[in-house]
């Protein structure tokens, strides 16, 4: 997978204000809704979180019983942004995100979630040996 340069350019922007808001950086709750956020703490924009992903959920069922489509990608864009400004809480980077993606481009889903739970139970054997 190959991301388009225009869009990681494009989160990578978005990242870089949303960044700017963060509380170590001299972000103004008063002035900026990511401030805000960010200020309130997590509890704050994990919510939004899922009150987003609810959203998209509704907009697609919408969709499926004649809605506009378009809706969702409203409701993504919404999600995404709530996502960013998680990411940039905890120091992360829509980059890191791409990366993960690309790191799993060509493989199976199916594979990919086999090996998840392979590596769970290895990690939980080797916490019960120590």
């Amino acid at each position: 997978m190959s991301t388009d340069k225009n869009s990681a350019d494009s989160l990578a922007a978005l990242a870089a204000v949303i960044e700017s808001r963060l509380p170590a950086r001299g972000g103004d709750p008063g002035a900026s809704y990511v401030a805000r956020l960010l200020h309130k703490g997590p509890d704050a924009f994990l919510k939004k979180i899922g009150e987003e992903a609810t959203e998209v959920v509704m907009a697609a069922k919408d969709a499926d019983h004649g809605g506009d489509p378009k809706k969702i990608v409203y409701e993504v864009a919404d999600l995404w942004f709530h996502c960013m400004v998680a990411l940039a809480h905890y120091g992360l980077t829509p980059a890191d995100v791409l990366a993960e993606l690309d790191r799993r481009a060509g493989t199976s889903g199916i594979k990919e979630k086999a090996m998840r739970r392979v590596l769970a139970r290895e990690a939980q054997s080797q916490g019960e040996a120590s």
